[in-house]
């Protein structure tokens, strides 16, 4: 793939929205309050900028 997705997690909002639209690379740390990236790596990228597009707090970036 080339490039990594990465959450800024001092601005994440932990809405989970994320999570809901590609679990297999975002999980909600509901203990710590925000998501996580699972699968930095991996994952469809249509799903991944469907979430980034969704985030309210505009959080999820790719890292080339």
């Amino acid at each position: 793939m080339g490039r990594r997705v990465y959450i800024e997690k001092e601005e994440c909002i932990g809405c989970g929205t994320c999570e809901e639209i590609c679990p297999e690379v975002f999980r909600l740390n509901e203990e710590e309050g925000y998501a996580e990236v699972i699968e930095p790596e991996g994952g469809p990228e249509e799903l991944i900028e469907e979430a980034i597009d969704a985030c309210p707090a505009e959080c999820i970036h790719w890292e080339e």
